[in-house]
């Protein structure tokens, strides 16, 4: 099931004997473009600490409540490592993390980084935890360069190949596998009232430091690709006419440079 990150920001996080608190932000592999955590600010039980859950936790989504219950207890996530949310997880900190859970690193019985019941289609092309970790690296590099947060990617800068064309508005996240299926873009400054949606295959580049995203499209292409509203559900057809328009697109575009 498609789901916008928004409208899943607020949810309760429900553990097998109480509520853990909310889920405030998602960080996700600026690689491959899949959930690596939920924020999950709780409640006063906690001091109103943040803790990170990752997709293995968590059961199926009860939609209509907004609530999603996860295989824990109250007690282990108390006595989770506690991790500063406000700076750059390290990977040392994932480690400490996985371990604590009990969760599969990358490569656990060949079903990629998450591994897991469920969570067969979550596949990370990175290396190991303990092959990307040495002593220095851990201290001075910052943590792991390739998490972000969704809560800070929205508002970068789209650029297409000839201007400006938007800002990123949400995204578009699949909650069986845990990736994000799409950008949306808000083109009102540009192309007022109209929302359209990118996938991250069709991103030439993000600069990070620069809070923008690159396509390799003119405005133009932008500008005439199906409209995406987002009180209507995805369905097939749509995305077909989006991939084709796009593929089509790509193609001709790369025809004149």
């Amino acid at each position: 099931m498609q789901r916008n990150v928004k409208s899943l920001s607020g949810f309760t996080i429900g553990a097998t004997d109480g509520e853990i608190g909310k889920v405030q932000d998602f960080y996700f592999d600026d690689q491959t473009w899949t959930i690596r955590y939920l924020v999950v600010k709780t409640g006063g039980w906690l001091s109103g600490r943040k803790v990170l859950l990752s997709p293995l936790a968590l059961q199926q989504p009860d939609w209509e409540n907004q609530v999603i219950s996860v295989n824990l207890s109250k007690q282990q996530v108390q006595d989770s490592p506690d991790i500063d949310t406000e700076k750059t997880v390290s990977r040392q900190h994932e480690i400490e993390l996985y371990s604590h859970y009990a969760w599969p690193y990358y490569g656990t019985a060949g079903t990629g980084f998450y591994g897991g019941i469920g969570m067969s289609g979550m596949v990370d092309s990175r290396v190991p935890f303990e092959e990307a970790i040495t002593e220095q690296s851990m201290e001075t590099e910052g943590g792991d360069p390739h998490l972000r947060s969704t809560n800070e990617i929205r508002g970068y800068h789209i650029h297409a190949s000839d201007g400006k064309i938007g800002e990123v508005d949400d995204f578009v996240l699949d909650t069986e596998t845990w990736t994000i299926d799409y950008l949306i873009v808000d083109t009102g400054n540009w192309f007022p009232g109209k929302k359209v949606i990118l996938s991250p295959e069709w991103i030439k580049q993000v600069k990070w430091e620069d809070t923008a995203v690159y396509v390799d499209l003119p405005i133009d292409a932008v500008k005439h690709s199906p409209e995406y509203h987002a009180e209507i559900p995805l369905q097939d057809t749509y995305k077909e006419k989006l991939h084709h328009y796009y593929g089509k697109t790509i193609k001709n575009h790369q025809n004149f440079i």
